[in-house]
């Protein structure tokens, strides 16, 4: 029986594991200089703005709402087609998600819709930049200063990506990236906040560490979020081989792209103008009856999966009024195939084969 082509693959290889045992083996294990140097590395990604290592993607979006002192009574705007940690940060804090549409193209949260949610007690707009693809940050940078609100970048899928030359992570009052196994560079966990305010910065470094900078003299109330030094090595490592696993991801998608163009009832993923896509998914759309498309090529030993079936505003923990039309529309259509950088060409010739062959079924059934 052939191999199952997964939908991710986490690699860890002999690098990681040995910078893992190294710091084993020297019994400095939390808070220390791996965690350090993986923070200064990092910072390079983004343009050397202030970077605060922590224990999870979850963290990295709770914290800066906490260091800027958001709770309750206060809103904060965000999408309803997201992990559901976007919306469990703001929760965490006391305040309340309001839930805005995406745009169909990108599957980021929509300017306009975000606008229109705006209210007294907004205090921040959470754009994710879904799948790997930067949200507009133009024009919701733009939304946020009119109103004298902050903006959290979710970068917890878009390491490495690109607006207009500049990378995400850069352009809010604070960023969230995640280092969960299957993200695009992984510690096994962890997440990385930036900012490029120095008081922010030195605020979430209290928070993460029990509200101390000096051992035992609490600054803060705050709470355990520190990134271990073993997974900070593993960062280190991950860190060194994501512009090369960036490549193979976009040079996969290339490949997907020109091979689904045109083909009836599917719609390949779109990169808006100026926009660095890194596919953390290929997310593809199936017009009719995704489930059975997503069944048929699990029978095929093609993994897929859906992300997000189904959106926040729609889930028990969130449940909401809201009407967002693009946002349920694509919960019902998206499917995500496989585009990891552990992808041979006859891994891929496999995952074009199965996506056309059920394709072409569907049209004669309709």
């Amino acid at each position: 029986m052939i191999d199952v082509i997964p939908v991710a693959s986490p690699h860890l290889d002999e690098d990681d594991i040995t910078a893992a045992v190294r710091v084993l083996r020297s019994g400095a294990l939390v808070q220390g200089r791996e965690v350090a140097a993986f923070e200064d590395e990092f910072s390079d990604l983004v343009d050397g703005r202030h970077c605060i290592a922590v224990n999870s993607g979850t963290t990295a979006l709770w914290l800066p709402l906490l260091g800027l002192g958001i709770g309750p009574g206060d809103e904060v705007i965000i999408p309803a087609f997201t992990f559901a940690a976007t919306a469990a940060a703001v929760r965490l804090t006391g305040a309340t998600p309001v839930f805005a549409d995406i745009d169909p193209v990108s599957f980021c949260l929509d300017p306009t819709a975000a606008a229109d949610a705006v209210t007294s007690r907004t205090a921040a707009i959470i754009p994710v930049h879904l799948f790997g693809h930067p949200a507009d940050l133009g024009a919701l940078l733009t939304l946020a200063r009119r109103h004298g609100i902050a903006l959290i970048e979710d970068a917890a899928q878009a390491h490495a990506a690109t607006l207009h030359a500049r990378p995400v992570g850069t352009f809010g009052t604070a960023a969230a990236f995640s280092f969960y196994p299957t993200k695009n560079m992984q510690s096994v966990e962890g997440g990385m906040i930036t900012t490029a305010d120095p008081g922010l910065a030195r605020t979430l470094r209290l928070l993460r560490n029990v509200g101390m900078e000096t051992r035992y003299c609490h600054e803060i109330v705050g709470t355990n979020g520190r990134l271990n030094d073993v997974f900070a090595a593993i960062g280190r490592t991950q860190l060194r081989k994501l512009p090369a696993r960036t490549a193979a991801r976009r040079a996969h998608a290339a490949h997907l792209d020109a091979a689904l163009a045109g083909v009836a009832g599917i719609s390949p993923p779109t990169t808006c103008i100026g926009a660095g896509h890194v596919y953390h998914q290929y997310t593809i759309r199936v017009d009719d009856d995704r489930d059975a498309f997503a069944q048929a090529l699990h029978e095929d030993r093609v993994g897929c999966s859906v992300h997000y079936p189904v959106p926040l505003h729609r889930s028990p923990a969130y449940r909401t009024a809201a009407h967002l039309p693009h946002t349920d529309t694509a919960a019902a259509q998206v499917l995500s195939l496989p585009v990891h950088p552990g992808l041979a060409r006859g891994d891929l010739d496999r995952i074009v084969t199965a996506v056309l062959r059920h394709a072409r079924r569907e049209q004669l059934a309709a």
